[in-house]
């Protein structure tokens, strides 16, 4: 009997590598079988064996080195986009420290001098101010949140 089984497991375990097929009859009735279908009868493989014992087929060389190198440029994009968006955050937290400094001197300060074209200076009136004021506001609001 302790003979016996060690044959039978090996007997059962030749018939789970067969092909899964489907076809279908003279009658019209639809078949699923590990045996092969009458010749006279169109197949249709559905599962290898490799795929049906849930062993993946062994990948080329070339495949795999094709793989590693699709892995290896992801890889790279994916730092090179984390490194772009750091530059835009702290670019972001320039700009929103700018803003906020210049909202701060337009209503902090009683007098502000500006400079034309051609380097002259002279104060900033009231609806200058507001205007600018408005224009820093937007910008807090843009680049601070």
């Amino acid at each position: 009997m302790k003979r016996c089984l060690p044959i039978c497991l090996l007997l059962l375990s030749f018939s789970a590598h067969g092909a899964l097929t489907k076809w279908v009859d003279a009658d019209g009735k639809v078949h699923y079988s590990d045996e092969p279908p009458p010749l006279d009868v169109k197949a249709k493989i559905l599962a290898t064996p490799s795929a049906a014992s849930g062993v993946p087929a062994q990948k080329t060389y070339v495949e795999r080195e094709a793989e590693w190198k699709k892995a290896q440029k992801a890889r790279e994009e994916a730092a090179q986009n984390a490194s772009q968006q750091q530059e835009e955050a702290l670019a972001k937290q320039k700009d929103c420290a700018a803003a906020r400094a210049n909202l701060k001197a337009l209503e902090n300060s009683p007098l502000i001098a500006t400079y034309n074209d051609k380097g002259e200076s002279s104060y900033m009136d009231d609806s200058t101010r507001r205007q600018n004021i408005e224009v820093a506001r937007k910008q807090i609001s843009t680049f601070c949140q």
